[in-house]
């Protein structure tokens, strides 16, 4: 230390005889030799040198850091719902259970934001044999939850489990026929009977713990405590679990996964509340209760917190009415099928129920969606084209309503009757008379003339007494058909074999909010025609169970989601027409049969595109549907999360969290 005191007074001494520099003592004195003015002026000088040396030193300091995501911050989520099944093979029919599996579980397969199929555990695969053969190689060093080692035997027990149909998942229908064989340690090979274009979809299953779940029996799966104690190798991991007094999930957190194999979040926990009902999941919206919340178009202008940012994703889903022509003798008339397509204003639908925040759907196929050509066949809003095909089909307006005039059998009188007479104009003549009780009380029929068909005939000859007996000056009947009765029993008798039908169809759906609108509106569009609607509304398990199933209803108003690679197979292929398939018109079409089935196994993208748009322009022309529209996706987030992508596509809404990682709440500045 006194070394270092000699340099520095060495340097002193060295400067000042150098540069004739005061010594800091003569510094100190500075202020004693300087007047008031020149203190303030000196002050000043001082002041806008600290300043300016501060501005660049900051300014130096923000152009040449970023802002970046930092670690930590809980997000909080609202659900209307309560998870059951956090299990994949259990999961799809609950939202609640999707959204946890889709956080806390991974896949061999994932989606992007853009909604194309990347890998998620895998590090490649290859398709062999025309795409009958997918080899899967397996990322290394991927752990589960509770640090155990993720393999190739997780896989084959997840798959194998949902194909046992003592498990009862539904699922299992995806992978009947399937094969999976173990190549080596991390490779895997599965096996499929025909080709199938989407199968990589199928892939994004996420696979369950073997070493959690293979030593529980299929009877006691459903029931352990596993299911709501997941254990996955997802980004999040469970951290607590509050249940209420129903043994209801109430609340559940969310931490992150220390070990997680992929980029890691940058949340630190997500929270999830569940609600009993979309009014109470809205008014904790409102308090700032929740971060986050998801809801129908037909809700969004409840949502009043102006924290909440709104985001509106595509669904490849659409809403549509589906005819069953097989319980309807209207429904089988294609002018009327055309004439219901015709008679629906899409327009005033998405602006009054939607309110615009939806897209209008003419095609099964979703062309926007998935990049395909518009349809041929274009059901516009054309009401003067619908009243022209009704009028084609037989029915014309009477008091605003739709009927169909019907004439039946009729046999003409042609012959002199009376007593003794006998065949079928006797019978007709008796049959006609017997619908009039003051003429023919008796309602005799038997084909002969006799005394009660006589005395019968003389009353229908004095009830028209000025057109029958009048012009021949006689005043009571005869009991003989001759010219003038035959006249007015034709007269009479054929207007009596005149029937009238009206045109009325029967529309279900389901309970809810935006159906039920949709419904209504699709009543007052309709009446509008002249077509009678009556509307009946049930439960979603009333619906399933007893129409759906058993295909027992004219008019069904509901919804179809397809994937992120569209396979209309399931939909409208003739032998997916009864249970469990899922052709609601009960479609047939040997055409579009035939386009259905080679669209599923080929592989080139191009041919399927024109396959599919020949596939929509087939089926729309035979109408076996109303298809009406495809509702935004709205997700409510605060404004203090941010890092979400813009998302193009949501396959279905529990992939809205695909890209969770890259959400955050607190930042950093670094160097650039």
């Amino acid at each position: 230390m006194r070394n270092w005191t000699i340099f520095f007074r060495q340097y002193e001494k060295h400067l000042k005889s150098r540069w004739n520099l005061p010594s800091f003592s003569q510094w100190r004195q500075l202020h004693k030799a300087l007047n008031q003015k020149e203190r303030i002026i000196l002050i000043s000088l001082l002041i806008l040198f600290f300043s300016s040396s501060a501005f660049l030193t900051f300014n130096f300091y923000f152009e040449n850091t970023e802002i970046k995501p930092a670690f930590g911050g809980e997000y909080s989520e609202g659900i209307v719902g309560h998870p059951r099944f956090i299990n994949p093979i259990y999961a799809t029919a609950n939202d609640a259970d999707r959204d946890l599996v889709e956080l806390i579980f991974s896949g061999l397969m994932k989606y992007d934001h853009n909604g194309e199929i990347i890998p998620d555990l895998i590090e490649n695969y290859d398709i062999k044999d025309d795409g009958k053969i997918f080899e899967l190689e397996l990322k290394e060093n991927i752990f589960w939850h509770d640090d155990q080692k993720f393999s190739a035997d997780d896989v084959i027990f997840t798959i194998q489990t949902i194909q046992n149909s003592n498990y009862k998942s539904p699922l299992r229908a995806n992978w009947l026929g399937v094969e999976i064989e173990k190549i080596s340690k991390n490779k895997l090979r599965f096996k499929l009977k025909n080709p199938y274009n989407s199968f990589l979809e199928r892939l994004t299953l996420k696979i369950l713990p073997a070493h959690i779940w293979q030593n529980i029996s299929p009877e006691n799966f459903t029931l352990s405590d596993y299911n709501l104690n997941p254990i996955g190798t997802g980004p999040f991991q469970l951290k607590n679990l509050k249940q209420n007094g129903n043994n209801s999930v109430a609340s559940l957190t969310l931490e992150r996964f220390q070990n997680y194999f992929a980029q890691k979040p940058f949340l630190e926990k997500i929270s999830f509340i569940f609600f009993d009902s979309k009014k109470d999941l809205i008014n904790s919206a409102n308090k700032g209760e929740i971060k986050g919340l998801t809801i129908s178009p037909i809700l969004s202008p409840k949502i009043t917190k102006k924290e909440l940012n709104e985001y509106a994703f595509s669904l490849p889903r659409y809403f549509s009415v589906f005819l069953n022509s097989e319980k309807s003798e209207f429904l089988k008339e294609i002018e009327i099928r055309q004439a219901l397509n015709f008679g629906i204003n899409r327009t005033e639908m998405l602006e009054t129920i939607l309110f615009s925040k939806g897209k209008a759907v003419f095609s099964p196929i979703l062309p926007e969606i998935y990049g395909y050509k518009s349809p041929f066949t274009n059901y516009k809003y054309d009401i003067e084209k619908a009243q022209e095909l009704l009028k084609k089909a037989g029915f014309e307006k009477q008091n605003g309503k739709l009927v169909k005039i019907i004439k039946e059998n009729f046999t003409e009188f042609k012959t002199e009757l009376k007593i003794g007479s006998k065949g079928n104009e006797v019978t007709a003549l008796q049959t006609c008379l017997s619908k009039d009780v003051e003429v023919y009380p008796e309602a005799i029929i038997t084909g002969y003339f006799g005394s009660a068909t006589k005395s019968a005939v003389s009353k229908f000859q004095e009830k028209y007494y000025d057109e029958i007996l009048k012009p021949y000056k006689l005043k009571s009947g005869t009991g003989t058909v001759g010219k003038s009765t035959r006249a007015k029993l034709n007269e009479i008798c054929e207007e009596q074999n005149k029937g009238i039908i009206e045109l009325k169809i029967s529309l279900i759906t389901v309970k809810d909010p935006l159906l039920e609108e949709t419904a209504d509106l699709l009543k007052k569009q309709w009446e509008k025609l002249g077509i009678q609607v009556e509307i009946k509304t049930f439960s979603i398990s009333e619906l399933e169970r007893d129409f759906i199933k058993p295909r027992t209803y004219e008019c069904l108003l509901f919804g179809e989601v397809l994937g992120a690679i569209p396979d209309l197979f399931p939909f409208w292929h003739s032998s997916q027409s009864k249970d469990p398939g899922l052709n609601l018109s009960e479609y047939k079409n040997k055409n579009a049969d035939n386009l259905l089935e080679k669209i599923r196994i080929t592989l080139d993208e191009q041919e399927r595109q024109k396959m599919y748009e020949e596939f929509q322009d087939i089926l729309l022309q035979d109408s076996p549907a109303v298809f009406l529209y495809s509702p935004d996706y709205l997700y409510f987030i605060s404004s203090t999360i941010e890092g979400i992508p813009k998302i193009n596509i949501v396959v279905d809404p529990s992939k809205r969290f695909v890209e969770i990682q890259d959400w955050y709440i607190k930042t950093k500045r670094t160097w650039k």
